[in-house]
């Protein structure tokens, strides 16, 4: 099978002290990205560390996909024990870094410790270089970035960075890349600020060699890619906004609705309106990025997409367009995840009663970033916050919601309550056989399996390392297996064995079953739960049986 090739790069900031290992046979077992971060984190991160000490790890990995010039492949994986979800979760993130971090010879680096000093670290293909910068201190992402570039003449596509909310432990800080793109769900962005590292950059000429098969398969993907006429070239994700809404599955003034009657003034059309050139991520043709201005305002920012349109728009009942865009932006300055931040400020809105208030908003996005005031609380999440504010926790394991509401797509809200990573759309992206027609979106009886087939898959896809949007659109079993020389049932184990890594990792931390839940009831969600745990060969209670990881992984 396809796997990535490179050295595991371990940097201790706190002995500032870098050493190289081979990572061969993990590689060879998990391919790379998601799988050998999820497999090294599994190993070295104590089942009982503290999210924020140093004995948490982060990992940026890549797989063998970043070495090839195929549309899709411009994204790369970030890993660790996450302060939000109390597991190990991952995120993957666009934009440009990937090729350069290939570059430096390593398909796994691996960040310890934790210096007394804030710290840029330089990793490159000739070694590890380590700069205090308490200069940077707050400093938004794109400061860091303007910084990087006048002194080592880096531009932000080197650059893995965190903005203060990262620096000051919210929960769902991001690590930013480019600017605007993020290593987004699960809190990463406060692991790295725990490890008072402000930002990481990548560069160097020493790729490994990575054959990649088919290149026919290649080079039909990248013509399709180039050639395609679909929607989401103009609009990014928001072209759904509207379907979405229409079929009652868009979140609304904090979950109290599920359709928002000004979807139209922040959906696709309305953003197509602002969008002002076309934007991509690395060597890809599909170009589906959101380069959007508002010339009387100034406001500028890459996107809004789909999931800010619900978290800041229809959740927080904003129904203008701008403000969403400025709450995007100031996410991507300060380095936040905008759907549990959206989340959690709709949440302190429906406890204030001032659902609407695009200024409330932006100042509390703020007050979050620096923890202040309220902004304490709320830098916690809902399911720490909600008790205080007095409304319903909308968050499964932590993790707050997406869009597509699975009151509406239970096939969906199956998928949120057994996920690993809790209330994320794209742990499993079942919505997509839904919202296709493929699947009757009503009740979760027989959807176990798909589920079961969509996490494994989707593991994959992230350890090769594919973007969503060309999966099932351009790279189908078929292409899956013709790229990485396996059968395509090898492929699905590859992503179950990720998937049972993660949860073995959560029941030693205590995590069980009794996590699978949902603040809202679905017909038959009990008993498709049990069917997945027995689909999986878990044991009733939602654990991993013992010894059944030993063969690839430390077991306890």
């Amino acid at each position: 099978m396809l796997h990535a090739k490179g050295t595991l790069c371990t940097i201790d900031v706190g002995d500032r002290a870098a050493r190289t290992e081979t990572v061969d046979d993990e590689l060879s077992e998990f391919v790379g990205g998601r799988g050998v971060a999820t497999k090294l984190a599994h190993d070295r991160i104590p089942f009982d560390a503290d999210p924020y000490g140093e004995e948490n790890r982060l990992y940026f990995s890549t797989g063998p996909l970043q070495q090839s010039q195929m549309s899709f492949t411009g994204r790369m994986n970030c890993t660790a024990l996450s302060p939000l979800t109390d597991g190990v979760a991952s995120a993957n993130a666009g934009g440009y870094l990937s090729r350069n971090f290939v570059g430096t010879g390593h398909s796994v680096v691996e960040l310890t410790g934790e210096s007394d000093e804030l710290l840029a670290v330089h990793v490159t293909d000739e070694g590890v270089e380590f700069e205090e910068v308490p200069e940077l201190e707050e400093a938004t992402v794109p400061e860091v970035s303007a910084v990087m570039n006048e002194r080592h003449g880096l531009e932000s596509e080197n650059l893995a960075t965190i903005g203060p909310a990262g620096e000051n432990g919210v929960r769902f800080a991001c690590v930013m890349t480019y600017d605007s793109r993020a290593f987004g769900r699960g809190g990463l962005g406060a692991v790295m600020g725990s490890k008072n590292v402000k930002c990481i950059t990548f560069q160097g000429d020493s790729a490994p060699e990575v054959e990649i098969p088919a290149e026919d398969v290649q080079s039909s993907v990248h013509r399709e890619a180039a050639t395609s006429d679909h929607i989401m070239r103009r609009q990014g994700t928001t072209n759904s906004i509207e379907f979405v809404n229409d079929n009652f599955s868009l979140p609304t003034r904090y979950f109290s609705e599920q359709s928002f009657e000004h979807a139209e003034d922040i959906g696709g059309d309305a953003v197509e309106e602002k969008k002002y050139e076309k934007a991509s991520c690395s060597v890809c043709a599909f170009a589906c990025k959101l380069p959007t201005r508002d010339e009387e305002t100034g406001i500028e920012t890459e996107g809004p997409e789909l999931e800010t349109v619900f978290s800041f728009g229809s959740n927080c009942g904003v129904g203008e367009l701008v403000d969403v865009m400025q709450s995007n932006e100031l996410c991507d300055q300060y380095g936040m995840d905008t759907i549990s931040c959206g989340n959690v400020v709709a949440a302190y809105l429906a406890s204030e009663e001032e659902f609407g208030n695009a200024e409330l908003v932006h100042d509390i996005v703020e007050k979050i970033a620096f923890r202040e005031d309220e902004g304490d609380l709320l830098a916690e999440g809902v399911a720490r916050s909600h008790e205080e504010l007095g409304v319903e926790n909308f968050s499964v394991k932590g993790m707050e919601f997406a869009a597509h509401d699975g009151r509406a797509i239970n096939g969906q809200g199956l998928s949120y309550a057994v996920a690993n990573r809790g209330g994320d759309h794209m742990y499993s992206t079942t919505l997509a056989d839904e919202y296709g027609g493929d699947v009757d979106p009503r009740g979760t009886a027989g959807k176990a399996e798909l589920v079961v087939e969509n996490e494994n898959r989707n593991a994959f896809r992230d350890s090769g390392v594919i973007c969503q949007f060309g999966v099932g659109r351009a790279v189908e079993s078929d292409r899956f297996e013709a790229l990485f020389d396996a059968e395509y049932d090898d492929i699905l184990e590859v992503g179950a064995r990720i998937v049972e890594l993660e949860r073995h990792f959560r029941n030693q931390r205590g995590h069980g079953g009794e996590e699978d839940r949902l603040p809202y009831d679905l017909p038959d969600l009990e008993s498709s739960i049990e069917e997945y745990y027995e689909l999986r060969g878990w044991n009733d209670d939602g654990t991993v049986p013992s010894g059944t990881v030993a063969e690839y992984a430390q077991a306890d």
